[in-house]
C-alpha cells in the first residue's frame, strides 16, 4: 500500500476517537491531513472505513474495522523496531516525542524540557497533552516515546519509572474559614460545594479520596481544565483538592487562593515515566529519566506539594 506509518496513525486516532475533528485535535494536525489519509486509504482498500455522520463524527465500517486492525499490528511493528533501533544507538533523536498529563504541560514541563535541552543540545519538542488514558493509547500506539503521568487508575501499557509522590490538598478561597488554618481533615471540608478536575481516571480518583467519610461532597462544578479549577476556586464556587502545585515559572495562585495539606492518611499517587522499552531503555530516555528526578530533588518536596513537615521527606525516591 502507498500509505505511510504516520497516516496509519491518523486512520487508527480517527477510529479510536470517532471523529475527524477530535483525532486533529489530538494529533495537533490538520483535518486535511487527515482527510486526505482516510480518502488514500479507502482508495487503496476500494471499501469505505468511515460512515460521515453530519454533526456526530463517524462511524467505522466492518470494512473498515478489519483495516485498522491490520493497521495497529503495523503500529506495534513500527514501534518495536524503533526499540529495536534504539537499542544500539547512544544518538539523541531530532525530535523527541513526549506525552504527559494534561496539567502538567503549564505546571512544569517547559521548565523540565528547557533542562533536558540544555544538557542534551538542539532537540525539537513535540508535546502531547492529554489524560490518563489517552496517554497510555498513544504510548501503544506509537504516536510518543514516552508519556508523563500518575500512577492512578489501571496502567495497561509500557513498564514505569517512579520520580515522586505528590500528596493530595485541599485548595480554598482566601475568605473561607478554614482558610487560616495549617491543614485541614477531609470532614472539614466536605460539605462544602465541590469543583471537580473532571478528567478520566482523575475525577474518580478524587471523589474516592472521600470514602473513608462514607460521604463525598456536592460537585457544583465541573471541567478539565486545572487552570479553571483555579479560577473557578478564587471566583467563589467551592472548593477543590489537587496534587501538584505550579512549580518554578508557572503562573501563581495569587491573595484569592489558599493551600493546605490534608491530615487524613491517603495514599499518596506518584509522578511516572511511561515507557515501552523495559530494561532496554535507549541513552535518551535514560537521560530524561535522570534529568526529571533532578529537577524534582532540585526543586525539593515544599516546591511541588503541599504537605506537612514530617511527610516530605517520604515524597522523593531514590535517584
Amino acid at each position: 500500500m502507498n500509505l505511510t506509518i504516520r497516516q496509519l496513525r491518523y486512520v487508527c486516532e480517527v477510529a479510536r476517537l470517532g471523529s475527524v475533528q477530535a483525532a486533529s485535535k489530538a494529533l495537533l494536525i490538520s483535518q486535511s491531513s487527515i482527510l486526505a489519509a482516510i480518502t488514500l486509504a479507502e482508495g487503496e482498500m476500494g471499501a469505505r472505513i468511515f460512515e460521515r455522520r453530519p454533526a456526530r463524527g463517524v462511524q467505522i465500517t466492518p470494512a473498515g474495522e478489519r483495516f485498522v486492525s491490520a493497521a495497529r499490528v503495523m503500529l506495534s511493528a513500527e514501534t518495536e523496531f524503533n526499540r529495536a533501533i534504539g537499542d544500539l544507538t547512544d544518538r539523541v533523536p531530532k525530535v523527541l516525542r513526549i506525552g504527559c498529563f494534561e496539567p502538567f504541560g503549564a505546571l512544569f514541563m517547559p521548565e523540565m524540557l528547557r533542562r533536558y535541552v540544555d544538557n542534551v543540545g538542539d532537540v525539537e519538542i513535540d508535546l502531547l497533552e492529554g489524560n490518563q488514558v489517552q496517554l497510555q493509547a498513544w504510548l501503544a500506539e506509537g504516536l510518543i516515546d514516552f508519556a508523563i503521568l500518575y500512577d492512578i487508575g489501571p496502567i495497561h501499557t509500557g513498564s514505569m519509572t517512579r520520580i515522586c509522590k505528590v500528596p493530595a490538598h485541599a485548595v480554598l478561597h482566601a475568605d473561607d474559614p478554614l482558610a487560616g488554618e495549617k491543614a485541614v481533615w477531609l470532614s472539614d471540608i466536605s460539605t462544602r460545594p465541590f469543583i471537580l478536575l473532571d478528567m478520566p481516571q482523575t475525577a474518580t480518583y478524587l471523589l474516592t479520596l472521600f470514602d473513608i467519610l462514607a460521604q463525598r461532597p456536592e460537585v457544583r462544578f465541573h471541567t478539565r481544565s486545572y487552570e479553571t479549577v483555579r479560577s473557578a476556586v478564587a471566583s467563589g464556587f467551592g472548593m477543590s483538592i489537587l496534587n501538584m502545585r505550579p512549580i518554578g515559572r508557572a503562573t501563581a495562585d495569587g491573595q484569592t487562593i489558599v493551600r493546605l495539606p490534608i491530615l487524613d492518611e491517603l495514599p499518596p499517587p506518584s509522578v511516572i515515566i511511561l515507557d515501552l522499552y523495559g530494561n532496554a531503555k535507549p541513552l535518551f530516555v535514560r537521560l530524561f529519566i535522570e534529568i526529571f528526578k533532578r529537577f524534582f530533588h532540585d526543586i525539593g518536596p515544599s516546591g511541588f506539594s503541599v504537605t506537612t513537615p514530617e511527610r516530605e521527606a517520604l515524597l522523593l525516591l531514590a535517584r
